[in-house]
């Protein structure tokens, strides 16, 4: 990545999802990429799971087999450049700071809906970690008690009801409710709807849906109003790939905000916004991390 933001080059390498074929991807992956780069002075890798404060050390993280590994320390024996490792949340967050929808905040709140949802907070134009360094986990926060179980372990957590995941949830309990006719319905039935079938079916009208995106709605909007009570921020930005599909629920959310935040009507509300780098928001804000970082320490590379 140039240091304004700009993605040079893309490579990608499967795996078996085994710590050894994790790692020598990432180690193959960085050979090349430095073969054909050779002024790049850090590598910057983004983990989507929980790191120490340090940010050495992935503790868990749920779709990789690291477990209380010392990640920096194994790989950095093998790659050419010095690593820094980062949440990916956190990355994102950063990388729209620098280049995206944050730029100019220094108080706010990413807010990433995808699967699940994600969340990083900057406070003073620095990414807020907390005293351990998993903050913050907006998804997994009770907002139903003994509600949808959670992959967490939990039930009735923010983001069983706002979510991808959720809307195709949501959409499933309506079904067999019965109130709607819905082509959707058959599909549900059978386990075959992606929370990207509900978005489209809504974009044609379709009632079922545009009902499971009319909650999804108004589950973020109390979602929003809960981080504004906590944090106070300034800026929230929308990230994740539920992003795209803002325009079916952005306007009702900020009103249900509005309408749950405490002192409604009476205190500023934050500005939010979406997020601008999409995808490639995490790759650009752990490689601008690291290049940072790199500069910082006097770190050069043989």
């Amino acid at each position: 990545m140039s240091a304004s933001g700009q993605i040079l080059c893309r490579e990608q390498t499967s795996s078996d999802g085994s710590v050894d074929a994790i790692e020598r991807g990432i180690i193959e992956t960085s050979e090349r990429l430095i073969e054909r780069f050779p002024e790049v002075s850090a590598i910057g890798l983004a983990v989507a799971g929980f790191l120490d404060a340090q940010r050495q050390t992935v503790r868990f993280a749920p779709h990789l087999p690291w477990r209380d590994a010392n990640v920096v320390k194994r790989l950095s024996l093998l790659l050419p450049r010095p690593l820094q490792l980062e949440h990916d949340a956190n990355s994102a967050a950063w990388g729209e700071y620098r280049f995206g929808a944050a730029r100019g905040a220094d108080n706010w709140v990413l807010f990433a809906l995808g699967t699940g949802i994600g969340g990083a907070m900057m406070q003073d134009g620095k990414i807020y970690r907390g005293a351990y360094g998993t903050a913050p986990e907006f998804g997994h926060l009770t907002v139903v008690p003994d509600g949808r179980e959670c992959s967490c372990g939990k039930k009735g957590c923010l983001e069983r009801y706002c979510s991808g995941t959720a809307l195709v949830t949501t959409a499933a309990e309506l079904a067999a409710s019965g109130e709607f006719g819905s082509p959707l319905a058959d599909g549900l039935a059978a386990g075959s709807v992606t929370g990207t079938d509900v978005v489209a079916a809504a974009r044609k009208g379709d009632p079922l849906a545009q009902a499971a995106v009319d909650d999804f709605s108004r589950w973020l909007g109390r979602g929003l109003s809960m981080v504004g009570d906590v944090f106070d921020p300034e800026l929230i930005v929308i990230g994740g790939g539920v992003a795209s599909a803002a325009d079916l629920y952005l306007d009702a959310a900020k009103e249900e905000f509005a309408r749950q935040i405490t002192g409604a009507g009476h205190r500023p509300l934050a500005e939010v916004k979406i997020a601008e780098l999409g995808a490639d928001a995490g790759m650009i804000g752990v490689a601008d991390i690291a290049r940072s970082a790199v500069a910082t320490s006097g770190l050069v590379s043989e």
